[in-house]
């Protein structure tokens, strides 16, 4: 019976393992073999393989949804955006209503007409999607080892640049859910994809929402490579067992507030909010922009700009794409059955 349970313990890690190697794999594809069509298309290679399901949104379904967040990120780009849906629902699954990871997919982002400079920041932006990369590294970590969880990814893609008819700041969006939006900065793009898929999440009544991003530079100068920056709205109770996966798994959790006086910090003038906090607590007013599309829905959101992707190879972490938060959520959600 030992050697039966050793044989498991290892088939498991090799599933995790096939996970995160999966997640590091699309973090490290530069653009020209990664955009959100062909990540798309990736995400629906690994379900095939894996045992979930995939379903794409081209350009037509996600106009028709009224998604002004991927929309306006996409209008400078001449490759449309992708929304994917995978499904992971297992027969006898444990719980009654979803768990939902959200990831950004921003293949590249070059800044928009906010551009970014190149050495340090620009050069790096192939990693943008790795929360879309974690997303699909957890549901095949959770299929590949048949565990009885129903879990849906929501993947928004598209990469943001300065072309054609690209947004600018100033420009007033209306998002999936109703709310205006006014541009102050469009480098400040991911939380605007986000927010139409966080608002989409409410659909399935989840049981709890988790959004992974390479969000803000505030995050990753908060807490270097060696965290993970979480707030939420899930109560102390579930962001206690999180932190505690976190230190299993060694992808440690940093949680930041979200006071209601940080609402202030993305108030605006002419729209119900706007896409740029203060300098001050970047990483804060991007997580309170993200609640106003969650409200009322258990949420966490991790900010994974630190450790998201290396310059140099970090103890068991190569140089490249990391694949962090894969083992940390499928160790989280493994724990709650």
């Amino acid at each position: 019976m030992g050697a039966n349970l050793q044989a498991e313990t290892i088939q498991e890690l090799e599933g995790i393992l096939q996970g995160v190697t999966l997640a590091r794999d699309l973090v490290n594809e530069p653009l020209n073999r990664l955009n959100a069509i062909q990540f798309a298309e990736r995400m629906a290679a690994a379900g095939e393989e894996a045992g979930f399901h995939t379903d794409i949104l081209d350009l037509a379904r996600i106009e028709a949804l009224r998604m002004g967040g991927l929309i306006a990120v996409n209008l400078g780009s001449p490759e449309p955006p992708t929304f994917t849906i995978m499904e992971y629902k297992p027969e006898g699954a444990k719980n009654e209503r979803p768990y939902v990871l959200v990831g950004k997919g921003v293949v590249f982002d070059t800044g928009g007409l906010s551009l970014k400079p190149t050495p340090n920041s620009m050069d790096m932006m192939k990693c943008d999607m790795a929360g879309g990369a974690a997303v699909t590294g957890v549901l095949y970590a959770l299929a590949k080892n048949k565990i009885p969880l129903h879990v849906i990814g929501l993947v928004p893609a598209t990469d943001n640049r300065p072309g054609g008819l690209a947004f600018v700041p100033g420009d007033v969006l209306e998002m999936h859910s109703g709310l205006t939006v006014e541009v102050l900065n469009t480098d400040a793009e991911g939380r605007l994809l986000l927010a139409d898929a966080l608002s989409f999440a409410r659909k399935y009544d989840p049981e709890l929402v988790f959004d992974i991003a390479t969000l803000t530079g505030s995050a990753a100068r908060a807490v270097g490579k060696e965290g993970l920056v979480a707030m939420g709205t899930a109560g102390d109770e579930r962001m206690l067992q999180l932190k505690q996966a976190g230190n299993r798994t060694h992808e440690r959790i940093v949680e930041l507030p979200l006071w209601d006086e940080y609402a202030e910090h993305i108030k605006s003038d002419i729209a119900d909010i706007n896409n740029l906090g203060k300098a001050e607590a970047g990483a804060i007013s991007a997580g309170k922009f993200l609640e106003r599309f969650i409200e009322g829905t258990p949420w966490i959101h991790l900010d994974i700009a630190g450790p998201a992707f290396l310059t140099a190879p970090d103890s068991y972490r190569g140089k490249g794409g990391t694949g962090t938060s894969v083992r940390l959520l499928y160790d989280f959600l493994k724990s709650t059955y």
